[in-house]
């Protein structure tokens, strides 16, 4: 069962990008994660066995079918837009040093 991995996934990291090696705006994400010094697990949804039937069950479970699929916290955030909307807004280190995903220091 795909769901229940997901969810596994989700709840035992930080941050995890749900993604395609081939996929720019997943790449865009994992070196904006990268740059701001953040742990997450990226999970190469074509390189999984399951890779399939784990983003059929992120549908089900965000309503997002497309990669990137990016949780902080064990919440959906979204997408390459909506992750790079929140750190444009200022918004994302806060929440990725709730999460424990980064330092929270700026200095």
């Amino acid at each position: 069962m795909a769901l229940p991995k997901a969810k596994e996934i989700v709840s035992s990291n930080p941050v995890v990008v749900f993604s395609k090696s081939y996929c720019p705006f997943c790449v865009q994400v994992k070196k904006l994660f990268t740059n701001l010094g953040v742990t997450f697990k990226a999970i190469e949804l074509d390189s999984e066995s399951d890779g399939s039937e784990i983003q059929g069950a992120l549908a089900e479970w965000t309503g997002q079918r497309t990669v990137p699929s990016v949780f902080i916290g064990g919440n959906h955030i979204g997408g390459c837009d909506a992750t790079t909307n929140l750190h444009n807004q200022g918004k994302l280190v806060s929440l990725l040093a709730s999460a424990g995903a980064v330092s929270g220091s700026t200095s």
